[in-house]
Formats: structure tokens, C-alpha cells, sequence
């Protein structure tokens, strides 16, 4: 066991070392970021009080939480539910990434907020009465005026950078789709 546990830091970084041994050319820019240890820049708290059918409560944020009709709750109007505060979190967070992304690689977005748009779908998957549940997102990305070929270098980067993006890597099947606007 010993003999493992000093190996164990090594295999670690083998990631880096085969990006490192890989020419230039063909270097895939990859981003390693120890969440565990990296300083924090905000935390967001919340406080929900009867699962599906209460409440939600945050410094900035009360809001009340229903069961959406396809899962058999009633789907209140002027209330949500955690597919959806995860669709506009997702989605919010990948625009503010293709901002970010696009200023990196000077590229212009549009400067009309309405010009740039991503649409996120959250859909809730598997089993309910077995208790095998898992999501999948599809985000649909639409801007105006920008050269598909620049959108698509944004694009890419923001899905390398967007704290969404990388967190569900790997844990939740994820499309992006590039729609003409």
C-alpha cells in the first residue's frame, strides 16, 4: 500500500504531462483547477424549507417551489422548481462565459443584450419510483450578427471555462447547439 500511495501524485498529473508531450499543434487547451483549494470568489447560500412544495430562501433570493404538472404536482404560476432555477443558472452562467470567452479571443459579441440569447432545457430522466434519477441538459446558443465560425471558437471556450459546464462534465449528458438567429 505504501508503494501506491507515493505513486498516487503522479498519476494525478498525468493528464498534464501527456498535454505537455503533445507538439504544439496539437495541444487541446485544458483548464486544472483544484476547487478544493482555490480561493473563494462568492458563495451563494440557500435555505428551502418543504422540498418540492415550499419554499427557497437565499440573501437574495425567496422564492416558492412547486412541483412542475408533469411530475404530478399543480405547477403554481409565479412559483418553480430546481429544473428550472438550474436551467437559468446554467444558461446564465454559459452567456456570462461566452462573454468572457469571446473578450479573450477579441472577438465582439453584440452589444443588445437581446442579440445574444442561450436557451438551457433541463430535463429530469430515469426512474422515479426506483429512485434512479439523473438530468440532462441541452443549451442552444443564438447570436446575432457574429460570423458562425467566431461563434463556434466562443462557444468552445465558454464551455471550457463556464463553472456550469465544467462541474456537470462527465455527470450529465450535455448538448450545445449553435441556432441561427
Amino acid at each position: 500500500m505504501a508503494s501506491l500511495r507515493s505513486v498516487q501524485p503522479i498519476l494525478r498529473q498525468l493528464p498534464r504531462f501527456a498535454a505537455a508531450a503533445r507538439p504544439a499543434s496539437q495541444t487541446i487547451a485544458r483548464r486544472f483547477l483544484n476547487t478544493e483549494t482555490a480561493p473563494v470568489l462568492y458563495s451563494a447560500h440557500c435555505k428551502v424549507v418543504g422540498a418540492r412544495t415550499g419554499h427557497a430562501e437565499g440573501d437574495d433570493l425567496n422564492i416558492g417551489l412547486t412541483m412542475a404538472k408533469a411530475l404530478g404536482g399543480q405547477g403554481e404560476k409565479g412559483k418553480t422548481n430546481p429544473e428550472e432555477l438550474f436551467a437559468a443558472g446554467y444558461g446564465a452562467c454559459f452567456q456570462s462565459a461566452m462573454n468572457a470567452s469571446a473578450i479573450s479571443l477579441k472577438i465582439q459579441m453584440p452589444k443588445n443584450p437581446e442579440d445574444s440569447i442561450v436557451e438551457s432545457t433541463v430535463h429530469l430522466v430515469g426512474d422515479m419510483k426506483g429512485l434512479d434519477m439523473g438530468i440532462r441538459v441541452e443549451l442552444k446558443v443564438k447570436v446575432k450578427g457574429l460570423d458562425r465560425a467566431d461563434l463556434e471558437k466562443v462557444v468552445a471556450k465558454a464551455e471550457e471555462v463556464c463553472p456550469y459546464s465544467r462541474a456537470t462534465k462527465g455527470n450529465v449528458a450535455t448538448s450545445i447547439e449553435i441556432v441561427e438567429m
